[in-house]
């Protein structure tokens, strides 16, 4: 833990003794970073996509979902309000 601590950037205040994290949370949530693409392939990738787009909308209301289909794949832009709405999705769909 010593040598963890010693890396650490001299800004960095790390309170959490308790729980044993040790990680600045701006290093796992970036500002601004609200766009998630997915790429889909095969004869199912227009059902997957939209089951995914149907998904990330009914557990955030603001998301902005676009699906793009060309002749080899899917691809399905999620726009979520904030970092953090993306990743919890990414988690709890297995996308991270």
């Amino acid at each position: 833990m010593k040598s963890i601590e010693q890396a650490q950037a001299a800004n960095v205040q790390d309170t959490c003794a308790e729980c044993g994290s040790y990680v600045d949370i701006g290093t796992v949530v970036e500002e601004g970073d609200t766009l998630l693409s997915l790429t889909f392939q095969g004869e199912s990738a227009v059902a997957d996509a939209e089951a995914l787009k149907q998904l990330a909308k009914g557990r955030f209301a603001d998301v902005k979902a676009e699906l793009c289909n060309d002749e080899q794949a899917v691809t399905l832009a999620l726009t979520f309000s904030c970092s953090a709405e993306k990743m919890i999705f990414q988690l709890e769909n297995g996308l991270a």
